[in-house]
């Protein structure tokens, strides 16, 4: 399957793309409740193979709150990419509030034993059930 990401950042030959949808299905505005799934595709664009070993997200909603989650991997896998491989995968936070915005970064072991901070870029979480502002 083909998509065309909304936003997407290399770091040290490591792009990271990433698509945001809102899911109505999911989310009750009147209580509060806003749900977003976001698909990820990481492509090693590099030389090197790196096998993805933590996640560090910064999720920020509406009101300013922010919350830090780290952990192992991705959705239960530490995926190795040689040079010129690919691997997505989808995820999804829930906020209180109709939009709001994550950042993080992936953590690579480089073939060899280096390290590497690989940049996961900014996005938007927008509903439709907030009018777009400029920031």
């Amino acid at each position: 399957m083909t998509w065309e990401a909304a936003y997407s950042k290399t770091t040290e030959g490591i792009e990271v793309s990433v698509l945001p949808v809102f899911l109505s299905e999911r989310s009750d505005p009147a209580d509060g409740l806003y749900v977003w799934a976001y698909k990820v595709r990481i492509h090693n664009k590099g030389t090197r193979t790196v096998t993805l070993r933590q996640r560090c997200w910064h999720i920020t909603d509406a009101d300013g709150r922010t919350e830090v989650v780290r952990g192992a991997g991705v959705v239960g896998e530490q995926p190795v990419l040689a040079p010129g491989e690919s691997y997505e995968y989808t995820s999804g936070t829930p906020l209180g509030t109709p939009s709001g915005i994550m950042v993080g970064t992936y953590d690579m072991e480089v073939e060899g034993g280096d390290w590497l901070a690989v940049d996961i870029p900014a996005f938007s979480l927008d509903s439709p059930h907030e009018k777009p502002r400029l920031n």
